[in-house]
């Protein structure tokens, strides 16, 4: 099997670290199935994507929406890379998974506008499929109920989509959760990755990167641990079984 590659923007290397294990887990890929790119620290390989199954895109504390002249140099390396990469995965028809981040990512590179006014303090939401999202294979795959409990935590999320794109599926306070381009480019503001305490992990990580008031830690954790939202994980392997080549 050719293997599939992700693709990492944190620098926090146990973020790093616990994601790209999760993505292993999750897909059901060994490590030599699912090559590792720290695109916040180094710049991005020569990929031959004649050569590999398809594209995971992790979840990030880039923000696509911010100022230019706030982002880092690294940052502004990474997303001209990762816009560069579009193009071809786009032109030659790649598989791409886009957790939370790839929405930024593939929704920017497609036109969609992306900002500030649907974002969403990390905790869980239910999402809702459209019909498009219930026909669709990945999520038929998946064997996703017509809503489910996912994790969320973002500071930005489109707030239009371009024509061409399919919405799959929508939130009560943010209304892209999940969406098609093409056939095989995905993206979703969720993150299929987590569970519910590894959602508590990674906010105690970001704790102090906005994603929710600091103080309110214990009462976000006790309400992330009461719920059971792990069902959109499912997503992962399907990606993983419907696309290896």
């Amino acid at each position: 099997m050719r293997p599939f590659v992700l693709i990492a923007t944190r620098a926090e290397d146990d973020a790093a670290d616990t994601e790209y294990e999760t993505f292993c887990a999750l897909t059901g890929l060994a490590p030599e199935q699912l090559l590792r790119v720290r695109l916040e620290r180094d710049p991005m390989p020569e990929l031959d994507l004649e050569e590999i199954s398809g594209i995971i895109l992790g979840g990030s504390p880039y923000n696509a929406s911010d100022p230019v002249e706030s982002k880092s140099p690294a940052q502004r390396r990474a997303e001209a890379e990762l816009s560069a990469l579009m193009d071809r995965v786009i032109a030659q028809d790649v598989p791409l998974f886009g957790a939370c981040y790839g929405v930024g990512a593939l929704g920017t590179h497609q036109g969609a506008v992306v900002d500030r006014t649907f974002g969403e303090k990390a905790g869980a939401i239910t999402v809702h499929l459209t019909e498009e999202g219930r026909a669709d294979p990945l999520i038929r795959e998946a064997g996703l109920g017509e809503d489910f409990v996912a994790l969320v935590g973002h500071k930005e999320a489109i707030s239009a989509l371009p024509p061409h794109a399919v919405l799959l599926g929508r939130g009560d306070a943010c209304p892209v959760q999940m969406f098609r381009v093409g056939t095989r480019q995905y993206a979703t503001q969720f993150h299929p990755e987590l569970d519910s305490e590894g959602l508590v992990v990674r906010a105690g990580i970001y704790r102090e990167h906005g994603y929710y008031a600091p103080e309110e830690f214990d009462e976000l954790a006790a309400q992330v641990r009461a719920v059971k939202a792990d069902e959109s994980s499912a997503l992962l392997g399907a990606f993983a079984r419907l696309f290896a080549r």
